[in-house]
């Protein structure tokens, strides 16, 4: 090949590899979701996974739009364990809930420190608003198996990117035990005031209230 047919290839390789690259890159507007959970101890950051567990991000965000997160409070923080909220109002009065999802558990995510995961019942199919944080490695609870709720484990949907010295500050509040809980409740209690997804408008928060879930 002479050198001038050689140069032009070379440069019309160079002007097509741009349109390959943009065609295949991930356009801006599918970027993973971020909620930002405004606390009583400052923000957390989640960015959530709907690729991985589209049921339990869509949930999630349903229940941000509907503002449902809105006074809510972390009622169960345990050291070396994980926090969990997403249910109990400052009265730790459950609210109405939307009805349960379907466990996205066997997604192939583990239960690493800094992960958010769907808070259940022994039913694996009875996570609603109600979410745990991470605060260690904890592959016990992943999927293993459909044999029981406990094989079944827990759908990790997100994960913190920002704010995990609040969540480790949640963790270290004392703790005592109040109302319909007999220990692990945060005192004073941490307040979530407000959730909202990165580049939208803060929604008008809810009200109402129906019943517990616990991470074993």
């Amino acid at each position: 090949m002479s050198k001038p047919k050689l140069a032009l290839l070379l440069l019309s390789t160079a002007l097509f590899a741009p349109a390959l690259w943009a065609q295949n890159a991930k356009p801006a507007d599918t970027a993973d979701p971020q909620v930002v959970l405004h606390t009583s101890l400052g923000d957390i950051t989640l960015e959530l996974f709907p690729d991985k567990a589209p049921k339990s991000v869509a949930n999630f965000l349903q229940y941000v739009h509907d503002g449902f997160y809105a006074g809510t409070v972390f009622h169960r923080a345990i050291p070396g364990y994980l926090v969990q909220g997403g249910l109990y109002t400052r009265e730790l009065q459950p609210k109405r809930t939307h009805p349960a999802i379907a466990s996205e558990a066997d997604n192939g995510l583990t239960n690493l420190r800094g992960t958010v995961a769907v808070a259940r019942g022994a039913d694996p199919n009875s996570g609603t608003s109600q979410f745990f944080i991470n605060l260690v490695d904890d592959r016990r609870l992943d999927f293993t198996g459909n044999q029981s709720g406990l094989t079944w484990g827990y759908a990790v949907f997100g994960k913190v990117v920002k704010g995990m010295d609040v969540v480790d500050k949640i963790a270290a509040t004392p703790t005592h035990g109040i109302g319909p809980f007999t220990a692990d409740v945060p005192n004073p209690l941490v307040v979530i005031e407000g959730a909202q997804v990165l580049g939208e408008a803060a929604p008008a928060a809810a009200a109402s209230a129906a019943a517990p879930t616990k991470v074993p």
